[in-house]
């Protein structure tokens, strides 16, 4: 979209509007551990979907996120900044938060930011492979109270 100085202005597009419609549908995963990157890329490339890793809200967007993912391990100092973007830009969109079981208190601030579900890394992991395959937030064996 272009403001009134002939600018482009992505922070005010809607997320179902025709330049939004068109960017293909993605995973975002904003992590810093690139082996476990790997392991998403390629369980969202078996759904069928684009995946992006990030380590900052992309301005402009090249693709839509179906998901919003969030390694509470290597990116919790972003995580409520993530998902208030998120929640603006995409509020339909589900989004995850998933850290190491030893790190309580990140999990329980990722609740209190509004990630839903929040996760350990292992039970994130446990559901992977299957995740992708669905659009509902609610996870098999994963909810927003662990």
């Amino acid at each position: 979209m272009i403001n009134e100085r002939g600018e482009p202005n992505t922070t005010d597009m809607p997320p179902e509007s025709e330049d939004a419609k068109a960017l293909p549908p993605a995973v975002w995963f904003f992590s810093g551990d690139l082996i476990f990157a790997g392991r998403v890329r390629g369980a969202a490339e078996n759904a069928g979907l684009e995946f992006s890793l990030l380590s900052r809200w992309p301005e402009p967007a090249s693709s839509k996120p179906l998901w919003v993912i969030v390694d509470l391990a290597t990116k919790s100092g972003a995580s409520a900044e993530i998902r208030q973007l998120a929640k603006s830009h995409f509020p339909e969109v589900p989004c995850i938060a998933f850290g190491p079981h030893v790190q309580a208190a990140r999990l329980s601030q990722a609740r209190r930011d509004g990630f839903d579900p929040v996760m350990t890394r292992s039970q994130f992991d446990g559901v992977l492979a299957k995740v992708f395959l669905r659009r509902s937030p609610l996870l098999d064996g994963a909810s927003s109270d662990l």
